[in-house]
């Protein structure tokens, strides 16, 4: 076993960051759900909005797999949103089978209106923390995303 920031003997799930992490998700997403409840669109179609907008994703299995939804409901999702007239599908150029989501004029125009909405609320939410621990979080975060991206962490045959 390899030695750590933990130790079996003093490991608690109090303290593990997957935990702290789980719980902040808990607490924050039914918190961000309650932000859209009077506005044209719900908590998860922002975030699909944004995930094209910021360039995350440009396929719908990219989306569900980013924000650990469920395909078939993303699918409605998408459905929804491109009822709307604020995305739009097409056929990638490269590979037909593939289809690519875009924003349209108006999908960008609504998600970078409701930004304020969430800003002010995360603000609210980090108002105890100074500049340079949002910084290190976000840093630390980014790190530790990457590393299980990489896959590093995965046993070793």
């Amino acid at each position: 076993m390899t030695s750590g920031h933990y130790t079996p003997e003093t490991f608690t799930a109090r303290n593990a960051v997957g935990y702290l992490l789980r719980c902040t998700l808990n607490l924050m997403q039914p918190r961000m759900e309650a932000l859209f409840t009077d506005h044209e669109f719900t908590f998860v179609q922002w975030c699909v909005l944004m995930q094209l907008r910021d360039g995350l994703a440009n396929r719908a299995a990219d989306i569900s797999r980013n924000l650990n939804h469920d395909s078939g409901a993303l699918t409605r999702v998408v459905d929804q949103l491109e009822g709307r007239g604020l995305l739009e599908r097409t056929r990638s150029t490269e590979d037909r089978r593939i289809v690519e989501l875009a924003l349209t004029p108006e999908g960008r125009r609504a998600v970078d209106a409701s930004i304020p909405l969430v800003v002010d609320h995360i603000n609210r939410v980090l108002a105890d923390f100074s500049r340079e621990e949002i910084d290190m979080m976000v840093s630390m975060l980014k790190r530790m995303i990457d590393k299980l991206q990489d896959g590093e962490t995965e046993r070793q045959p």
